[in-house]
Parts: C-alpha cells; structure tokens; sequence
C-alpha cells in the first residue's frame, strides 16, 4: 500500500503538515502506553500480530462446519459487527455470484435494519433452505440485531429442527455475560468471544469479521498477514516521514484546520462501494464529538461523476479527497473494435477497459485539484485478501491517532445513544416511563 499527499500538500504548507509531527508522536505514544481517552478500548491496536496460526484454524474450522450444512448463512449484526465483513467480502467476491451456483453458501446480512419488508423477504427467502445464523452482539440486546435474531432462531429451529439449529447457529458475543452470552449457553451454539477492550467499528479483525469472511471461502490468513504487515509499517518507531498512518493523521487534521471540514472517500472500483461504508462509520463514530470533527462522506466514481461530481467540482470548497486507487485489476477484459463505429469509441479499440478506468481516475483527479479540491491517493496493488488486511488496519491506525490529534475520545460513541433512550420511552420499555411521559409532553 502507498499513500500520496502531493496533490494535498498543495493546498497547505509542508510546514503545517510537518507542525503536527510532535502532537502525532504523543498521541501514538498515548496509544502504546495506553493513557489515551478510550484507553479501556486499544485491543485492536496489536490484534494482528497477536493473531495465532491456531486461532486462525479454530475459525476455519468452525466455518467448514457451516460451509457443509448451509446454502446460506445470515450474519445477523448492525454497524461495526457486520459493516467491516461485508466490505471485505464485497471487495473479493464475484459481483454476480448471487446468480451463479457456488461451493460457498451465500452469506446474507440481517439485524442491521428494522424494515419490516426486508424481514419478511428474507424469512420468505430462507424457508425451504438449509441456512446457519451468525448471531454478532456484544450484549444480545442491541433492537435492530436481537429482533432479527429472535426470528431467525425460530425459523431455523422451525425448518431444521433444534439439534440442526444448534450446528449451525453461531454466536459471536461477550466472554461472560449478556442476552447472548445466556442463550448461547444454554443452547448448546459454538461461541467465539468479542475482546471487551474492541470497539465494533475496530472488529474487523476479531471473529466479527473473519468468522463469515472465512465462511464465504476466503483467505482470513492473508488477510491477517496484511494487517500484521501494516502494524509493523505503522509502528511507533517508524520515523513521522515515513509512517502512512501518521502522514494521513497530519494532512487530513492540517486540511480540517484551514477549512476542509468534509473529507470524501472516493473509489474508481465498485466492489470497494462497502469499505466506503466501513470507513464511514469508523471515522464518523471515532471524531464526531464535542462539536467538532470532518465530516465523512463518500461516492463511488465514475458513476457519482455524473451526480455529485458537480458539487465535487464547483460547490463549496470545504472538502478534500482520499481515493483508494487498485493498480491491476483481477481480470482482463478489452475494449471491441467496431467496423461501423457508430458510438466514436474505435480510438478504444484493443485498450484494457482498467486503462480506460484509470485515465478517468486520473482526469477526474486534476480536474478536482484544479477546482480547488484537496486530493490524497491510497494505492493498492490488487483486491486480494492481504491487500484488504493492509488496509483495514492503516485506516484504523490512522483514526486512532487523527481522533486524539483532534482532542477527542476516538473510541466511545455517547452520541449513539440518545436516539436509543427516545426509541425506548416511545415503545414503552420497562424502566424508561419517566422518559416517556416527557416525550409524550414534547409530542402534544
């Protein structure tokens, strides 16, 4: 992986960047001795390199098991127990893999959403189908999840009867305690433990992510071997000029500071659409806070070149760009010559439609800068599974030291809450009457 700054490093002096090297050097050091705000929550600052070979079976294990009984697999979970799962296998999967058959069951997603549709659709999908559940949550309380689950054990107890549900119902939850906890041991389901001291939106890594990751067939290996990799490149003792993470934490905190307030991550590869959605929710839940914090927002180019492109161009300038460029695509595929030429598109006849793509990218790139738009470039050689793992965990790295940069706790989520509590009150849960009544006063 291979960060640039320079089309960045235009809009704000090196100095500036280069000011923020001793604020980075303490923040980095605040997250290795643990004295940081949110230092209750580093274990996934070191999760890869203390990733075991054994560990890494016991999933795969567990996953086979699944692979042999299920034609399905729903991951049941909301936020950072599902998104990182599901950008990874977005990124690797065929994108039409829905249609074709495969040795792999298809992995669905559940618990994210209280739509009813949705939920009945699914349920209406799944009857008739030998399919497994991967129950995802810390608690087992979490509505959107435990709803979702509350159907799903059901059903499946239902069509495959309760020892067959047991097989093939997984939960992924607290050591101890919780909802889930509970009801995983009292039926029986393989369990695999949430590290108390990780944050959902830093789980990827943990069995949040590599338990259906490796139950769709993929190399949870490698993906951890990318990680491992980037943990040593990012390392404390890596000289500021050298280290992705803290160059990436300096020029998007240098950006904030004269004006940029809204940071746009941008992909010229479709299949990268889910780690936009990651991404979001890790620097969004991670800096939003004390009323202060960039704004993440993201498009998928070049289809958003002909809707937010405009904007992009010529709107407000408080924005910068980070783009995830893919050096080589996984398969070739050439542009046809046409005797007739009706479309005007022979001078692209024999060319690599990736080289087409990447002269887009490129175009779209000094178009930007020349609008005055800020662009940072994150290059990968390939979607693969280590190059994923490098870039999972740059992204975290980077956040952890950017939010403490920033002055905030990179790793609580107060703000999630509120819509909680009034969600509550309004469905009239036990112990929230006095919440209640005040919200029925607001509603009159």
């Amino acid at each position: 992986m291979k960060l640039n700054t320079s089309k960045a490093a235009q809009f704000v002096a090196a100095e500036k960047v280069n000011n923020y090297a001793p604020a980075i050097a303490a923040a980095q050091k605040a997250l290795e001795e643990g004295t940081c705000p949110g230092n209750d929550f580093l274990g996934w600052l070191h999760l890869p390199s203390e990733i075991t070979p054994e560990f890494i079976a016991e999933i795969n294990a567990c996953a086979q098991v699944l692979r042999e009984n299920c034609e399905a697999v729903v991951v049941a979970g909301i936020g950072g127990s599902y998104l990182g799962a599901r950008a990874v296998l977005e990124a690797l999967s065929d994108s039409f893999s829905w249609l074709k058959p495969s040795d792999n069951p298809r992995i669905l997603f559940a618990g994210n959403n209280i739509g009813e549709d949705y939920l009945y659709e699914l349920i209406g999908y799944l009857k008739g189908k030998k399919f497994g559940v991967i129950n995802i949550s810390k608690s087992g309380t979490t509505t959107e999840t435990a709803i979702t689950f509350r159907l799903l054990k059901k059903l499946c107890e239902d069509e495959r009867g309760k020892d067959m549900a047991k097989k093939v119902i997984v939960a992924i939850t607290d050591a101890k305690k919780g909802a889930a906890r509970t009801t995983a041991d009292k039926e029986g389901y393989q369990t695999f433990v949430i590290p108390d001291n990780v944050g959902g939106r830093f789980s990827v890594l943990t069995p949040v992510g590599l338990l259906p990751i490796a139950v769709a067939g993929f190399d949870i290996a490698q993906l951890v071997k990318g990680a491992q990799d980037m943990e040593k490149e990012a390392a404390i003792d890596v000289p500021f000029e050298q280290n992705p993470c803290a160059q990436y934490a300096a020029i998007r905190n240098a950006l904030y500071a004269e004006g940029k307030k809204i940071e746009i991550l941008v992909n010229f590869q479709p299949k990268l659409h889910y780690m936009n959605e990651w991404w979001k929710q890790l620097y969004g839940e991670s800096e939003g806070k004390d009323k202060k914090g960039i704004f993440p927002a993201a498009v998928d180019f070049s289809t958003d070149l002909h809707s937010m492109g405009q904007w992009i161009q010529d709107g407000e300038r408080t924005i910068f760009e980070t783009v995830i460029s893919v050096d080589k695509p996984n398969s070739t595929l050439q542009v046809p010559a046409d005797e007739e030429n009706l479309d005007g598109l022979n001078f692209l006849a024999g060319k690599r439609i990736d080289e087409v793509n990447h002269m887009a990218e490129l175009g779209t790139q000094l178009a930007h800068v020349d609008g005055g738009v800020p662009n940072i470039r994150i290059s990968i050689e390939k979607l693969d599974e280590y190059n994923l793992g490098q870039l999972i965990y740059f992204f975290e790295k980077a956040c952890g030291i950017s939010g403490l940069v920033l002055g905030v706790n990179p790793f609580n989520q107060p703000g999630v809450e509120a819509y909680k509590k009034n969600m509550f009150a309004l469905l009239n849960k036990p112990g929230y009457e006095a919440e209640s009544k005040a919200i029925q006063e607001r509603l009159k």
